[in-house]
């Protein structure tokens, strides 16, 4: 999807240590909801899956695993709620069984490539219509798909699905699971420690990437604007996916042009740290910063509808550091009142420059490399607008 130079940084980057963080006083509830209670928790919205949290990402066979462990009794790990008020719960880490749960009863399961779109759905619905649960094409049938027993031994659950489990559906029903329900006494702004709580608790066994924990850790209203742009069918077309990324790439992409923008000529390495600066920082943007911020997004995709797709191409490839320092070259031109106008030759023409592509072959996030590509976009640009 995204080009050599910087799949490969996203391989060998490591998650850094943070800034030490506040002390909190939280309480601490353990509870035994059984999976009758956890689906009508879902199903009224009292229990809801956070913006921050990665999309669902089991397969169905991994999915049936748990309903067949529900069923015959086998320990399931705990699952952690954050109590924002009363009756209202976040999930801080347990989503994907919470929701393997609610599919099973609802007897559908997510397909893989609507899954974003089901996510956003679900997040402004608080529930998923049955209009789009019983899509097709959003949806297929969650029949249980159980491996078998032994050599020709078949799993008595394969194919089974919720309604037809017969005398083990109220086994199933009544098997709980226990919650613990954290809440915060101490400090009174509660804006952090749950996302805290998310990154610690989902750094053990789980290998997320630096952008799941930076969309953890430094949430805000900035990221809650950035992950609706992510969906604008200009930046899908611009990528060439369709569907949002899982691991949040496309939106790490979205940051680092808005880091280099607003912050470039800081830059200093890691880019895990400048981008965790930046999001810091974003945290504070109040409405007018924000609108400013998007408002050079929008008129930035529409000036680039006017490219032909392949000119953001490298080796076949699309380029983030093209991508990042043409944004944020042509944001900061456009702050100063400088005309901007985009067209294929012109991107092709930042690409093809060999001062460019030196700065954007290798070491993509050294610090001479980041400014120099930014220099170099901005004095093609400025020149071609003269």
């Amino acid at each position: 999807m995204f080009d050599d130079a910087v799949e490969e940084e996203w391989r060998d980057i490591e998650i850094e240590e943070t800034d030490q963080i506040e002390e909190y006083d939280l309480t601490s509830s353990p509870n035994d909801f059984n999976v009758s209670t956890i689906f009508s928790f879902i199903e009224s919205g009292a229990v809801k899956i956070p913006g921050f949290q990665r999309n669902y990402v089991w397969d169905i066979k991994r999915a049936s695993k748990l309903i067949e462990s529900l069923i015959i009794g086998l320990p399931v790990p705990q699952v952690f709620l954050y109590e924002e008020d009363r009756n209202r719960f976040l999930v801080v880490d347990g989503q994907q069984r919470l929701m393997t749960i609610y599919y099973f009863v609802k007897e559908r399961f997510p397909r893989k490539e609507r899954r974003s779109e089901i996510r956003k759905i679900f997040g402004d619905a608080g529930t998923i219509p049955d209009d789009i649960l019983h899509d097709d094409d959003y949806f297929e049938s969650f029949d249980l798909r159980l491996a078998e027993v032994r050599p020709g031994g078949p799993n008595r659950f394969n194919k089974l699905r919720y309604s037809t489990l017969g005398e083990y559906r109220m086994q199933f029903d009544l098997r709980t699971i226990r919650n613990i329900i954290v809440k915060q006494v101490r400090p009174s702004d509660d804006t952090s420690s749950i996302y805290e709580m998310f990154n610690r608790l989902n750094t053990g066994g789980v290998n997320l990437t630096p952008q799941e924990i930076r969309s953890s850790l430094y949430h805000s209203s900035f990221y809650d604007d950035l992950f609706k742009w992510n969906l604008d069918d200009r930046w899908r077309a611009l990528l060439g996916r369709r569907e949002p990324d899982l691991h949040m790439r496309d939106i790490e992409v979205l940051l680092r042009a808005f880091a280099v923008w607003r912050l470039g000529d800081e830059y200093t390495p890691s880019m895990v740290r400048f981008l965790n600066r930046f999001s810091h920082n974003a945290q504070r943007y109040g409405e007018s910063e924000r609108s400013a911020a998007f408002s050079n997004l929008d008129w930035f995709l529409s000036e680039a509808k006017n490219v032909e797709r392949n000119a953001w191409l490298r080796q076949k490839k699309f380029s983030v550091p093209l991508f990042e320092s043409i944004f944020a070259a042509a944001c900061r031109l456009r702050d100063e009142g400088f005309p901007v106008v985009f067209s294929t030759r012109l991107v092709m023409q930042i690409r093809d420059d060999s001062e460019f592509q030196a700065y954007a072959s290798e070491r993509t996030t050294h610090t001479e490399n980041v400014k120099g590509r930014l220099r170099v976009a901005r004095t093609i640009l400025e020149s071609a607008g003269k």
